[in-house]
Order: C-alpha cells, then structure tokens, then sequence
C-alpha cells in the first residue's frame, strides 16, 4: 500500500472513532434514521477528498470539526426539507397544524445485546424529537450542539451565520420551548411496561374506564400515517377525546407487542406480521401525557427490520 493509501486507512479509522457521536447529533438534528447516516457519510466525504475536508494531521480536533460539519450538513437538509414541505401542503393543512412523528430506534422488548443497551442509554425521548420538529432549523442546531453536546457558541455562529450571541439567544429560544413542552417523563423502563401493558390490557378488553384511569386529562395523541393531506395524520387532546379513539386501538389490539422505542416501552402492531402502527407513550407520575403513533406503512417497514432480523 502507498503512503496516500496508508493516509487514508489511518484518517477512516480515526473518523470510525467519532462516528457514534456524529451518528448522534444527526439522529437529534434530523429525527430521520436514514438521512442521519446519509448525514455522516456526507461528512467522511468532505473528510476524505482534499477539497473538501482538512488533512487530519492539520486538525487540533477532528471531533469538533466533524461535529460543526455535520451540523452544517443536518442544517441544510432543515432547511431544504421545511421549503419541501411548505410547497406541498396546501394552505389549510398549514393552519390546522402538520403531524409528523420523528423515527424512533426500535428494538426487541426482550433485548440482551450489550452493544444495544449502550445505545439505547444514551437515547433521546420521541417525545423530545417531536418539540425539536417545532424548531426553526438554526434554533435547532443550536440547541442541539450546545445543549446536547456542549459545542461553545463561538463554534456553532459560523454554522448559522450570526454572531456568538445572537446564537446563544436562538439556544436560549429553542431552550424554554422544549423545557415548556416536553414533560419529566418516567425513567425507569419497569414502571413504564406497567403502564404500557396496562394500556394494551385495556384496548383488547375495550375499556373505556380503564383508557381513562390511564390517561393524563390534559393527554394529547398525534397520529402520523405520513398522508398529511389526506387529513388522517392528526392531533387529538384531551384524556376523553383519545380513550374515544378506542375502536382504533381495538382494530389491532390482539396484534400488539411490546418493544423498545428509544430504549422505552412502546407497542407495535403486527396482524399478519407485517407492521401497521408504532406507539410511543410518554409517562409521568404513572398516567399517559403523550402517545405518538407511527401508521406509515413504507416507514414502519423500513423502522421495524430489526424486529424482524433478530
């Protein structure tokens, strides 16, 4: 092997190195597991070719670099997918407000797999990807960077081409709307199944008092089945308002399982074995304050593979 050769087996392993964090920041910046990869690979190419990365002897610290890279690459994409979106959704569908659930990592409820454990300890909530939709694409990134992995203002400002304080006020911005918005939800993963399994004993008997005792008054459940037009994603509010949706559950109920969404208890609904909704429940003080349902057939194909795999 040449010495070039040799340059370029030495900088891929040391870009291996930082892979799970950059994995990471693009997971929480685009809440889509695909573009998320897409996102780092984009960053090794920019590594990789002289023009478009440094040559990693010259680089202090190649983490931070890469970091600031991908976040530049997740933020383009923001931007690109919210004008997307824009033009796609017809006034009304705009003023009624857009339902679009996030990926979440699923995995088996039953998992021993030690590598999986350590990536599921440092998950982030569905519930916390869902408010960080509700972000512009620059309160997002600096949110993320500096909140969730301590990147100082001074670094992120080039990304978003504003000054390190008026950086630090989008951080801030971003910062009261998530604390404001997603609640202190339960931790321990036991608690949770209790009450998971309490919401699936109830669906499959059809108990609508049972739903109730489950729910938070102040419940809200978003439904995504990826047809935002079509009027079938939506949001409802209000504990008597989702038990009312109870025939839905029930249609599915005997097909539900538990599985892991972002290391907690969820349910995916599998009639026939084939995947038609995801759930993810949002616990606090042992009642159900959030439910975000996935019944987008192409994602939940793609999202449940590993159930499938294992």
């Amino acid at each position: 092997m040449n010495e070039n050769g040799s340059a370029q087996v030495a900088l891929a392993a040391r870009f291996e190195e930082h892979r799970p964090r950059l994995n990471a920041v693009a997971y929480r910046m685009l809440g889509s597991l695909s573009e998320s990869e897409d996102a780092v690979q984009e960053a090794w190419f920019r590594l990789s070719r002289t023009e478009g990365g440094p040559d990693a002897g010259e680089v202090r610290n190649l983490g931070g670099w890469l970091t600031t890279v991908v976040g530049r690459i997740c933020l383009d994409l923001l931007r690109s997918r919210r004008s997307r979106r824009e033009d796609s959704l017809d006034a009304s569908v705009r003023a009624f407000g857009e339902t679009h659930i996030p990926d979440p990592v699923v995995t088996r409820a039953d998992t021993a797999d030690p590598e999986a454990e350590v990536l599921l300890a440092d998950s982030v909530g569905l519930a916390l990807l869902v408010v960080l939709e509700t972000l512009t694409p620059a309160e997002r990134l600096a949110f993320v960077l500096h909140d969730m992995f301590a990147v100082p203002f001074e670094e992120i400002a080039p990304v978003v081409e504003r000054s390190a304080a008026t950086t630090r006020q989008l951080a801030s911005r971003a910062r009261r709307r998530v604390q404001g918005s997603t609640p202190a939800a339960e931790t321990d993963v036991a608690r949770q199944r209790e009450v998971v399994e309490a919401w699936m004993a109830a669906t499959r008997a059809g108990d609508f008092d049972a739903l109730l005792e489950l729910l938070d008054p102040d419940v809200v459940l978003r439904a995504d089945t990826g047809e935002l037009s079509s009027g079938l994603s939506k949001v409802v509010r209000g504990a008597a308002e989702v038990a009312g949706q109870a025939a839905m559950f029930a249609r599915v109920a005997a097909d539900q399982h538990l599985v892991l969404l972002n290391g907690m208890p969820g349910l995916v609904a599998l009639p026939g074995g084939e995947a038609v909704s995801l759930g993810s429940f949002t616990v606090v003080d042992g009642r159900i304050v959030e439910i975000n349902i996935i019944a987008d057939r192409e994602r939940l194909q793609v999202l449940t593979r590993p159930l499938r795999e294992s």
